[in-house]
């Protein structure tokens, strides 16, 4: 594992394997809270109090801890799953700074169970959130209408093309509860017209620092 320190100052890391790092360079907490939180999470949050989250691509558990956080600052109730294919060991994780990035040092070790509670069942983490860890492909996943918001952070097209195909978008419409949304921080035009075509309506929206644009995407 190749950590880096991003322009935020939080922690990533560069894959080796794909050539990429796991965030944006720019910052991974400014840009995990501008795609995932604020377009996805809080969009979904101002009009029902319980909120079921897919999150394709696990990963460092930042998304996981920001919905966390986000979830006990709004008394908001969040079912969360977490699917992963190459896990990070728990002591790998340990080492990334988010928590004191956010200024809360203290919720360091709940950022770190993220890593070290079980795999594969349902564990309540906080009287607001449950999180369920699934380690597999995600083309192996299958749900029917059980969440309400998709966090599609699998890494860039260029990187990992298989990720991005209409069989897995039509995987994660079907996924979705009517009206229900996927966010990712990919706008190119391939993507946006691979979603259109499985029948979701897609809309473009300002992205994070060093993006122009991000995705949103409606069932």
């Amino acid at each position: 594992m190749a950590l880096i320190v991003t322009q935020d100052g939080s922690h990533s890391v560069y894959s080796e394997h794909f050539g990429v790092t796991y965030h944006s360079r720019y910052g991974a907490v400014t840009e995990s809270l501008h795609v995932f939180i604020g377009a996805g999470l809080r969009f979904k949050a101002a009009v029902q109090p319980q909120v079921s989250v897919l999150e394709v691509g696990f990963g460092t558990g930042l998304n996981a801890f920001l919905t966390w956080l986000e979830a006990e600052r709004r008394g908001l109730t969040v079912r969360y799953t977490g699917i992963e294919v190459s896990p990070l060991a728990p002591e790998e994780a340990a080492v990334f700074n988010y928590a004191a990035c956010l200024g809360q040092p203290e919720r360091q070790t709940d950022f770190c169970r993220l890593h070290t509670c079980a795999w594969e069942r349902v564990v309540r983490l906080s009287e607001h959130f449950w999180l369920r860890k699934k380690q597999m492909p995600v083309q192996a996943y299958r749900a029917t209408s059980a969440f309400d918001v998709i966090y599609f952070d699998a890494f860039a097209p260029q990187a990992q093309p298989e990720m991005w195909t209409e069989t897995i978008f039509r995987a994660m419409y079907r996924a979705l509860r009517p009206e229900g949304l996927l966010v990712t921080y990919c706008a190119k035009g391939d993507v946006k017209r691979t979603l259109r075509s499985v029948g979701f309506e897609v809309e473009g929206l300002p992205g994070p620092p060093g993006k122009r644009e991000m995705t949103r995407a409606w069932k």
